[in-house]
């Protein structure tokens, strides 16, 4: 996994997966529009798992793909297992998108992905708490990004997400 002042585009990255050995490897995601959501089961904001899978379920077949990465950084509120996540995500949510294993997503101890991010966007861009959204162009690009606050449903987020499924040199 590269260092994060050597990658230029998200496909120098991979997370550990939350139910297989396998690694997910953004770059096997070539060609799609990625939102990658550092998320947690014991926040006020969890119910947002429900809105990622409506809004995964909604743009897969055009080309999203919602990629979870829980962590345990604000609150603590995601201090389980990566099995015991699964299930949490599965059966309260039904989650269908992939989902990381356990990661931080702050600080020098951040995963390789979320200090890029944050060296992308600057100091605003990195997340403030649970659920912070990255939206990722088809070439790898980092776009933009939303707040917590700013819930799957919006239609701001909709709006990024449609235009860069329309656009097929979504670079900006």
């Amino acid at each position: 996994m590269p260092t994060s002042s050597k990658a230029s585009t998200a496909y120098s990255f991979s997370f550990s997966s939350l139910t297989s050995e396998e690694d997910l490897t953004l770059a096997s995601f070539q060609g799609k529009v990625l939102l990658i959501v550092n998320t947690a089961s014991q926040c006020s904001f969890t119910s947002q798992y429900d809105g990622l899978e409506k809004l995964y379920q909604t743009y897969k077949e055009q080309g999203l793909v919602v990629i979870g990465v829980p962590s345990n950084d604000f609150g603590h509120q995601e201090p389980d297992l990566n099995k015991n996540i699964a299930t949490f995500c599965q059966k309260n949510y039904g989650v269908h998108f992939p989902m990381a294993g356990k990661e931080s997503v702050r600080g020098q101890k951040a995963h390789p992905f979320y200090q890029w991010a944050r060296q992308c966007l600057g100091f605003w861009g990195a997340p403030r708490w649970n659920f912070h959204k990255y939206l990722i162009d088809q070439q790898g690009y980092l776009v933009d990004f939303f707040y917590t606050t700013t819930p799957p449903t919006h239609p701001k987020l909709a709006k990024a997400i449609q235009t860069l499924l329309q656009r097929s040199d979504s670079h900006f």
